[in-house]
C-alpha cells in the first residue's frame, strides 16, 4: 500500500472510543436544541420578525444547518445567504452534496431531527401579512405554513405518494387541513380542478387511481397539483424533472411556469440541469460544499460566470453542434464535510489559484448590484484577477 493511501486511510479512520466520545458530546448538544424547540407557549415576539426588503418572499441570512453524527459534525449548510423575490424564480445549482436540498428542507423545517439542527442564522418568510423567522418558529405554527404558504415538489413522486391510498384522498388531505370550512364535496371538486389545472385530461378517473397505475409524468403532475392546492406564496421544486424523459420535462416546466404566473407565486428551483436553470430562472445561486460561492441574475451567471467552480460547471455542459472527444469534468472531489479546510473549499480543485488563495476563506465581492462572488481573484481588482 502506498504512503498516500495509508495517510488517506488514517485520515478517514475513527476508533470506537473516539466515536463514542463524539456521539456523547453531540447528544448533549442536540438535547439542548430539542429542549429549546419543544417549549410550550413560545411568545410570538420570539419568532416574528421584519424583512430587510419587503419585495422578497424569503430571505436566507447566514443560515447554518448541521448534522451531529457519530463520526463528527457535518456542516451541510454553512453560512448561506440569498433572497427569493416575490413572483420570481430562483435557481439553486451545484453538484450532489453541496447543501441545496438541506437548505430547502431547513425552510420547510423537515430536516431530520434530532441529529439535524438549524444552529445559527435566520430564514425570514413573508406571508404578506406577517413575517416569520422559520428557524425559530414552533411546530404548531409551522404546520399552518407548511403546505399552505410554502409547498414542496419532491424529487421522486413514487416515494412521496402513499402507495396504499388513492390519488384523490391524498390531495384532499392537504386541502382539508388548511381549509376547515370547506365541505367534503367542495374539497373533492377542488382536488379534481387541480388535476385538470396541471394538464391531466381524465381528472375524475385519475382521482380514483392508485399511484402505481400512473406513469412517471402523471405522478409528477399529481405532486404539482398537491403542492399548488392551497395557492402557496412559495413553491420549492427539488429536481422535479430528474426522473422524466425530455418531452415530459418540457411539459412539467411549462406547467410550473404558467401556474406560477397564474397564482403569482415564487419558485425555488433546485436542479443539476443548467439548461433548466437557463430556461426557468430569473436569478441563480451557485452552491459548493455548503456555501454560496456565486449568485446573480441568470444573464450575469451565464454570460459572465466568475467563480472557477461556476466556470467549470458551464464547461461541463454539452453544447449543440460542438464535437468533443470527451466531456469536461471538474477534477478532484469535494472536501470531507466533517473536517472542512480553513481556506477556500474549492482551492484543491482549482486551476486558477492566486497567491491570496493561501489565506482564509474569501469574503463576498460585488461585481455588480446583483452579481456577487466569493473568490480572491476579484478581491483587489473587481474586473479581473488579483
Amino acid at each position: 500500500m502506498s504512503k498516500e493511501k495509508k495517510s488517506a486511510k488514517k485520515a478517514n479512520y475513527i476508533s470506537g472510543k473516539e466515536s463514542r466520545k463524539i456521539s456523547s458530546e453531540n447528544r448533549k448538544i442536540t438535547k439542548e436544541f430539542e429542549k429549546k424547540r419543544n417549549r410550550r407557549n413560545i411568545p410570538k415576539e420570539e419568532y416574528m420578525t421584519q424583512m430587510k426588503d419587503s419585495n422578497n418572499v424569503v430571505e436566507f441570512d447566514n443560515l447554518h444547518t448541521y448534522f451531529f453524527t457519530d463520526i463528527g459534525t457535518v456542516k451541510s449548510v454553512n453560512g448561506v445567504s440569498f433572497d427569493i423575490p416575490t413572483g420570481k424564480t430562483v435557481g439553486v445549482v451545484g453538484e450532489s452534496g453541496c447543501g441545496k436540498s438541506v437548505t430547502s428542507l431547513s425552510l420547510m423545517q423537515l430536516v431530520q431531527r434530532p441529529q439535524g439542527q438549524i444552529v445559527d442564522g435566520a430564514i425570514r418568510f413573508n406571508t404578506g401579512k406577517d413575517v416569520y423567522d422559520i428557524a425559530k418558529t414552533p411546530n404548531a405554527e409551522m404546520r399552518k405554513l407548511r403546505g399552505n404558504q410554502i409547498s414542496m415538489i419532491f424529487q421522486e413522486p413514487m416515494t412521496s405518494l402513499n402507495p396504499v391510498f388513492r390519488i384523490g384522498p391524498q390531495i384532499d388531505e392537504v386541502i382539508e387541513l388548511h381549509n376547515k370550512s370547506m365541505s367534503k364535496n367542495e374539497v373533492q371538486t377542488r382536488s379534481v380542478d387541480m388535476l385538470k389545472l396541471v394538464g391531466i385530461a381524465n381528472a375524475e378517473g385519475v382521482y380514483k387511481m392508485y399511484p402505481h397505475e400512473l406513469s412517471g409524468g402523471m405522478r409528477q403532475r399529481v405532486m404539482i397539483a398537491m403542492a399548488l392546492a392551497c395557492n402557496p406564496r412559495l413553491i420549492i421544486a427539488d429536481e422535479p424533472t430528474t426522473a422524466l424523459d425530455v418531452t415530459i420535462q418540457a411539459q412539467i416546466l411549462d406547467i410550473l411556469r404558467n401556474l406560477k404566473n397564474k397564482i403569482n407565486s415564487s419558485i425555488m428551483l433546485i436542479t443539476h440541469d443548467l439548461g433548466v436553470i437557463a430556461e426557468m430562472a430569473d436569478y441563480v445561486v451557485v452552491m459548493y460544499a455548503g456555501r454560496v460561492i456565486e449568485k446573480g441574475t441568470v444573464a450575469e451567471i451565464f454570460d459572465n460566470p466568475s467563480h472557477p467552480y461556476t466556470i467549470g460547471l458551464m464547461n461541463s455542459k454539452p453544447v449543440v453542434n460542438k464535437v468533443v472527444d470527451r466531456l469536461y469534468s471538474i477534477p478532484g472531489k469535494v472536501p470531507n464535510p466533517v473536517n472542512m479546510p480553513n481556506y477556500c473549499y474549492f482551492k484543491d480543485r482549482c486551476d486558477r489559484c492566486v497567491a491570496a488563495c493561501d489565506g482564509a476563506y474569501p469574503g463576498e465581492v460585488k461585481l455588480s448590484d446583483s452579481h456577487v462572488v466569493s473568490c480572491y481573484r476579484y478581491s483587489e481588482n473587481k474586473g479581473g484577477e488579483a
